[in-house]
């Protein structure tokens, strides 16, 4: 038995390369959707099955007898395929194999749009969660491949929720049909639209600023009267929390949000979990300010309003609100390896955060900070003694 694995391109039979052409009309046997079987051109072999499931279509071929089968895969057999599943479970039978690509929807409109696509964020949210947000926020232009309940609506939504509102985004509908729509908008105009199933998204790059080290400036937020966690406070406890690019973070009691818009610049998503009205706006502002379109919001008080988060790889704790036994419980019951950062001003609270790590099995250090700032008087400078502080981490061997 041969078999072919076939990209038939992003649509209709006028999209088949030649060698994909060629190689249905040899075959005796075909597996693939049922919507790939119904839009094949005449003169192929009536033997066809519908499944898409690797084990299902291994199970079918073995079944078939045939000598040269051609299992069908929609767009490119390289890019977000189920070819990717089904090919080594071929070799394992020691099946011969041959991968046929085909022209994917993203080429296809790049080509409609007259742009290059190389440098494009490629993502798929067919079927599987997508965060379009970390995706445009990478300096470049993002294409979505879409389809069950991550359409372009729901894609869109995420980033006019996010405050992105009015990025420039275009939708490909049908792309190769005699029904083909391709539209530009903005996300919060598309976020109330319908689309076709059979659609792509491209987002344009969202406004970012340059990353830098931790540590910006206080004077560089807004702040208004609430509180804040001051620069060298905040870069410790980053670098305590030591957060990569694809982490998810907490930030409780997030204040103004200056911990939160560091940990933004430097990680996949932040949760701000923050129950002051005056405070969140402030977040929103800063948000806006910092262009960390990939903070978000959770209005409420811990540990309550953790509940729908998704899991943290790192928290920091900056306001408790009295509740910071049941709020490092929740932590870890949502992620038993997250890592922890706590602030402390209060003797009470240090005991009360190293008690309770300490309680759910946790390695712990603490760390107190004293800054001491410099202040013209006359001709002289003196120094300016800030609240010294704690920072207690903790996390499980």
């Amino acid at each position: 038995m041969r078999v072919t694995l076939a990209g038939l391109g992003c649509g209709t039979a006028a999209a088949l390369t030649e060698e994909v052409r060629a190689a249905l009309a040899q075959a005796d046997y075909l597996v693939g959707a049922a919507r790939l079987l119904s839009q094949l051109p005449a003169g192929i072999t009536p033997r066809r099955e519908s499944a898409t499931k690797p084990q299902e279509i291994v199970k079918l071929l073995l079944a078939s007898g045939c000598q040269n089968a051609c299992v069908l895969y929609s767009g490119d057999t390289g890019f977000y395929s189920g070819a990717r599943s089904l090919l080594p479970l071929l070799q394992g039978y020691e099946i011969e194999t041959r991968v046929l690509p085909g022209i994917s929807s993203v080429q296809y409109l790049a080509a409609k749009l007259g742009r290059p696509w190389q440098e494009w964020v490629l993502c798929s949210a067919h079927g599987v969660d997508c965060d379009a947000v970390d995706a445009v926020s990478r300096n470049r232009p993002a294409c979505f491949l879409t389809g069950g309940t991550l359409g372009p609506t729901a894609l869109c939504r995420q980033l006019a929720e996010a405050g992105l509102g009015p990025l420039p985004v275009t939708v490909g509908e049908n792309l190769s049909y005699p029904e083909e729509h391709i539209e530009s908008g903005t996300a919060a105009e598309f976020a109330r639209r319908d689309f076709a199933p059979l659609s792509v998204l491209l987002a344009e790059a969202a406004p970012t600023l340059p990353r830098r080290t931790p540590g910006l400036p206080d004077e560089a937020f807004l702040r208004g009267k609430v509180p804040m966690t001051k620069q060298e406070i905040r870069a410790a406890a980053l670098g305590k929390l030591a957060a990569g690019p694809e982490d998810v973070c907490w930030d409780i009691g997030a204040g103004t949000g200056s911990v939160s818009v560091e940990l933004a610049l430097q990680t996949k998503a932040v949760w701000a979990v923050e129950r002051n009205p005056q405070a969140l706006e402030l977040l929103r502002a800063n948000r806006e300010r910092f262009r960390a379109w990939n903070l978000r919001l959770a209005e409420g008080s811990a540990p309550e309003a953790l509940d729908a988060l998704p899991k943290p790889d790192a928290v920091f704790v900056g306001g408790s609100g009295g509740e910071l036994p049941r709020i490092l419980q929740a932590v870890y019951d949502a992620n038993p390896r997250a890592r922890v950062c706590v602030s402390a001003i209060a003797l009470e609270t240090l005991h009360t955060a190293l008690e309770t790590l300490t309680a759910l099995d946790c390695e712990t250090e603490i760390t107190q900070i004293a800054i001491s700032r410099g202040k013209p008087v006359g001709t002289l400078h003196l120094l300016t003694a800030q609240n010294p502080v704690f920072l207690i981490t903790g996390v499980r061997p």
